[in-house]
């Protein structure tokens, strides 16, 4: 009988598991990869806006992703109206949503201090130092969480809200009779002047403005209405605003966000607050370039003491929300906190 010594039986079995681990990888069915996780987001903005106030942020995501999930980005109207954001984010239809309270018609008390309410800021900046410094997050937060459905997750400022129309506007009296595409509070608040608030589908106003259904917007700064083709359809731009930095958030469905992994969690917040900043020096820089060198609107400023009227307005106006509810009052109070500080410290705090 021959022996087999250890040495021989190793190297056998060897070449037997060799043999058997091929013919079980020869023989192993394909296993596709998993599919990537779909979202599908929509903007406030139309297309040509959209490129600079959202689509930064979606696409650094959907880079740094790298193929585990993937945002499919809707601009204004394209999946469903923008008064009906909130609803079909709630419902599902869509997972994602860049816009103001106001304009979506959430369903919030903080809904009406979305968008522009009137002379509560002056700079792009007071909007995150309002919400992380002042409290404001975690008012918004709470809010959307007894709404059911939407978790709110982040807002930041962008332009003031400036007129630019087709008559010129050199004093609180031409305000009167001006059909304005504006937003849902601060035409409530334009009323009292003789203001006649418009509301259209976002990427129908140019041409509303071309044919006259309209004489202007009170929508943005002077940055958007170069960008988006109203400086081509409208003559002047009126420098005094009536708040200085649109507050607008970004949201996500309820469901889909706690399916969402913790690493995408993390991406995805960081790719927000990156479009935050990159929308900060855009208005900011575009805001100053545009009234310096713009050659297509020309400027027009009502007196700064006449204009105190609009300011004295809003402080009525402030009241009148406030008594509404609770919660209004609380974030009332905080603007009034907020602009008693700045108003202390000196115009953009006096470093001149």
């Amino acid at each position: 009988m021959k022996k087999t010594n250890r040495r021989d039986f190793l190297k056998k079995a060897g070449i037997a598991t060799a043999a058997a681990a091929g013919t079980a990888t020869i023989g192993a069915p394909y296993v596709k990869a998993a599919e990537p996780i779909k979202w599908r987001f929509q903007t406030y903005a139309g297309s040509v806006l959209g490129q600079h106030v959202t689509k930064p942020a979606i696409d650094a995501f959907n880079k740094a992703a790298k193929g585990e999930m993937v945002i499919e980005l809707y601009y204004a109207d394209q999946l469903v109206p923008t008064g009906e954001l909130f609803r079909a984010l709630q419902s599902g239809t869509i997972d994602a949503v860049h816009s103001d309270d106001d304009s979506m018609a959430a369903p919030v008390e903080v809904a009406t201090f979305g968008g522009y309410f009137p002379f509560a800021t002056k700079h792009a900046l007071d909007v995150p130092t309002l919400f992380t410094q002042y409290g404001l997050a975690d008012i918004w937060r709470d809010a959307y969480k007894k709404a059911e459905g939407v978790v709110w997750l982040s807002a930041a400022g962008q332009d003031p809200c400036n007129f630019n129309t087709k008559k010129p506007i050199r004093s609180v009296k031409d305000l009167e009779g001006l059909r304005l595409y504006t937003f849902p509070t601060a035409g409530r608040f334009l009323a009292q002047f003789g203001v006649v608030p418009v509301s259209l589908p976002y990427e129908d106003v140019q041409v509303a403005a071309q044919t006259g259904e309209i004489d202007g917007m009170s929508w943005s700064g002077i940055t958007e209405d170069y960008t988006v083709g109203w400086a081509d359809v409208t003559k002047y731009f009126l420098t005094n605003n009536i708040s200085g930095a649109w507050i607008g958030s970004w949201f996500v469905n309820e469901k889909r966000w706690a399916e969402l992994p913790e690493h995408l969690k993390e991406l995805y917040l960081a790719c927000v607050k990156a479009g935050h900043q990159y929308r900060d020096q855009w208005y900011w820089g575009g805001e100053a370039k545009l009234r310096a060198t713009g050659t297509k609107l020309e400027l027009t400023t009502v007196p700064a003491a006449e204009w105190a009227v609009l300011e004295e307005a809003a402080k009525k106006f402030w009241d009148e929300v406030a008594a509404e509810s609770e919660i209004k009052a609380k974030v009332v109070s905080i603007f009034k906190e907020y602009n008693a500080t700045i108003g202390k410290a000196g115009g953009l705090y006096s470093c001149g």
